[in-house]
């Protein structure tokens, strides 16, 4: 059971590279910093180096959301992974940019539920500025976006008037700073989204007696980090594209905006141990910097699409979670 929690951890690990693809690549891709093989390249690079480098926080926060016996853990855990994998394929070939965090953890609650009961869920709240529990995590999937809409319409406020007499010359520099930005929130997106994967293949792990503590082995962190990162090369083309030109078109100050918010963010929350959804978070930050400039320049039947999107996410893998789970449980 073990290595099936493993398996699927992996597979959430991929897909949470789909859905994050967009986050670093997009910025250099419309900006014309760099062209599309070498910012998928970069995006690679930093996405695995991010996980690598990560604590453990985040992975700690993700293990502490359900409570069910041991004998169910690594069970629960590889339902989860697939009803999310299952969800952001889907709305991938849709070109939507689903939150594989989101259906994480609706496919936790519903697993859960199934196995244990509501009494399997794990409420809790915040405790000294740490989330704790999946009202916590749900406090930081609601604050996260609305930052980074606020803080990239703010930075790009900031940029349009200390760059306001620029000239063309200011445009090396401007682009420098978004090769330096985008690392940073590929860096970050491998920091938060690895540590989702890595902490319920390490719960899994320690309930099934493979591991003595909650300790991330080095091979694992090793896996996820190729798995996001090959997620972020392999299957994100159709949603770069979205977020690249499907909210608002940018400027490379734009784009430098975005990613410098988005980054401070991503980095913040994984800081304080919250698994925030990284494309959502860089996605509001693009919204924010285009209604900075002004709202009729953002394309707001894209937002709407991509919002409905994310609202259907949590309830659908929760039912998924709960469907997987249910049959499975029948099967061993």
């Amino acid at each position: 059971m073990d290595i099936l929690a493993v398996g699927a951890a992996l597979g959430l690990a991929f897909v949470l590279g789909i859905s994050v693809a967009p986050n670093a690549a997009a910025a250099l891709v419309v900006s014309r910093t760099a062209g599309w093989y070498q910012a998928l390249a970069f995006s690679f690079i930093l996405h695995a180096v991010g996980v690598l480098i990560g604590g453990t926080a985040v992975a700690v926060t993700v293990n502490g959301l359900v409570r069910v016996g041991s004998g169910d853990v690594a069970l629960v855990y590889s339902v989860a992974s697939l009803a999310a994998v299952a969800f952001v394929v889907v709305a991938g070939r849709l070109g939507i940019p689903a939150s594989a965090t989101y259906g994480m953890i609706g496919g936790l609650v519903g697993a859960a539920v199934v196995a244990a009961g509501w009494r399997a869920i794990h409420w809790g709240g915040v405790a000294g500025w740490r989330p704790v529990g999946v009202l916590g995590v749900a406090a930081g999937l609601v604050l996260s976006p609305a930052l980074g809409l606020a803080g990239g319409a703010l930075v790009r406020s900031g940029l349009g008037r200390a760059l306001a007499r620029g000239t063309r010359r200011l445009l090396g520099p401007i682009r420098g700073g978004i090769w330096v930005s985008a690392g940073l929130v590929a860096a970050s997106d491998g920091i938060n989204d690895g540590q989702k994967a890595m902490g319920l293949a390490t719960g899994a792990l320690l309930a099934e007696g493979s591991l003595s503590s909650f300790v991330i082995p080095l091979w694992l962190r090793g896996a996820v980090a190729l798995s996001l990162a090959a997620g972020t090369v392999l299957g994100g083309g159709r949603i770069i594209r979205r977020v690249a030109t499907g909210y608002y078109r940018p400027t490379p100050i734009d784009s430098l905006a975005a990613e410098v918010a988005a980054a401070a963010v991503i980095l913040g929350a994984a800081a304080i141990g919250a698994p925030v959804s990284t494309s959502e978070t860089v996605a509001a930050s693009v919204v924010g910097v285009g209604a900075d400039r002004h709202p009729r320049h953002v394309r707001w039947a894209g937002v709407v699409a991509t919002l409905s999107a994310w609202a259907i996410t949590v309830p659908s893998c929760a039912i998924l979670g709960a469907a997987i789970y249910a049959c499975a449980n029948l099967l061993r």
